[in-house]
């Protein structure tokens, strides 16, 4: 079949990639889907299990350091549009390992750039119709100050709760982490190969994403996984950090609008505008988590275990989200209950594949499936 347009999307085997992925398989027939995956620890196919005999669908087992193997895959697959995902994005991680994001997070995402030139310059048309898009996260502005008395009032918003302060597209970067410091400079690297090249790239920077199919090792699913079976829930500092939290499903739909309707070498900032300190949202899910299991309210909150707080632990980050609102029309679909609602259900629903991550036994199928290749 000839395809209307061949689109990579990197590291789609993971948390939001596998959501982008399916969307885009689902809904655009006429586009080749390729999803590109290394299968590290956060890479897990069984996420993407119901597009496997999808005609549209293709995966592909690489690392996007691999700078020759991406440019044949480019020239083979004559490939129109990337949509880079692949990261490596736990602070924890990061603090210890920083050498690691650096090459994941900087040399491949430049491995990726310099592949993509080197293909759409060869072509007649170059970079005619072409289209780099670049996500990234909002841990790159660094901090905002929390200026206002603690506590919601429904009659405001949370940014008046929490700050009159948050970031827009203009505000100065910051990195205070090892992660965030790695993907400070990639997103530099793509806006640095439309200078100077004139590829058609894009940046996003997104807020904290939660839903199905996270990595247990983020905040909500390791929660819900450690109430399920009564451990404790370490909660860092006081627990009065705040996030800004967006349903994966909306980050999704948002990257979709981007992609075929943002203006090359703008930046769009996808947010929630929905601010909740750590320790408020580790209540809500532990209630949430207590009433689905039958549990009375409530029964959980002694899990709860303060510990020392992370390193360079940012206070607060907020997106604003206007500037995609007013210019694309994407604004989120759900309210944060709704979405928790909704997140706590998938996972109680498919503990077999909480458990199969948690053992690690989805790495040895992974291993032995590739060896030798």
């Amino acid at each position: 079949m000839n395809y209307k347009k061949s689109i990579v999307i990197t590291g789609g085997a993971g948390f939001i990639g596998n959501h982008v992925v399916r969307l885009f398989v689902n809904k655009y027939p006429e586009y080749k889907i390729i999803c590109l995956d290394k299968l590290t620890y956060a890479g897990n196919l069984e996420n993407l299990k119901d597009l496997e005999d999808k005609p549209n669908y293709k995966f592909v087992r690489m690392d996007i350091c691999d700078f020759e193997g991406f440019l044949k895959l480019m020239q083979d697959e004559q490939v129109d549009g990337i949509i880079h995902l692949a990261a490596e994005s736990h602070v924890d991680r990061s603090i210890k390992d920083p050498f690691t994001f650096a090459r994941t997070n900087v040399m491949g995402t430049l491995s990726l750039l310099q592949a993509a030139k080197t293909y759409w310059e060869s072509l007649p048309e170059k970079f005619e119709g072409k289209r780099f898009y670049h996500i990234s996260t909002d841990e790159v502005y660094g901090a905002l100050k929390m200026d206002t008395p603690e506590g919601r009032k429904d009659e405001i918003s949370a940014h008046e709760v929490y700050g009159s302060a948050f970031f827009t597209e203009d505000t100065k970067y910051q990195p205070h982490s090892p992660y965030s410091a790695s993907k400070a400079s990639s997103d530099h690297f793509v806006r640095a190969f439309h200078d100077t090249y004139g590829m058609p790239t894009i940046v996003t920077n997104c807020s904290n994403n939660y839903g199905p199919y996270q990595f247990p090792e983020k905040l909500i699913p390791l929660f819900i996984n450690n109430i399920r079976h009564r451990k404790p829930l370490p909660v860092y500092g006081k627990g009065k950090n705040v996030r800004d939290w967006l349903y994966v499903e909306d980050h999704a739909r948002a990257i979709d609008t981007i992609f075929h309707r943002g203006k090359i070498a703008e930046t769009y900032n996808i947010g929630g505008f929905n601010e909740w300190k750590n320790i408020d949202i580790i209540k809500v899910v532990i209630k949430t988590v207590d009433r689905l299991l039958g549990r009375p309210e409530g029964t959980d909150l002694d899990l709860i275990t303060y510990v020392t707080d992370r390193l360079g632990h940012d206070a607060r980050y907020a997106i604003d989200s206007r500037k995609l609102k007013n210019e694309l029309g994407w604004e989120p679909s759900l309210q944060f209950e709704e979405g928790i609602e909704k997140t706590v259900r998938w996972y109680l629903d498919h503990q077999e594949w909480m458990d199969r991550i948690t053992s690690g036994e989805y790495e040895k199928y992974y291993e032995e499936m590739y060896k030798g290749r």
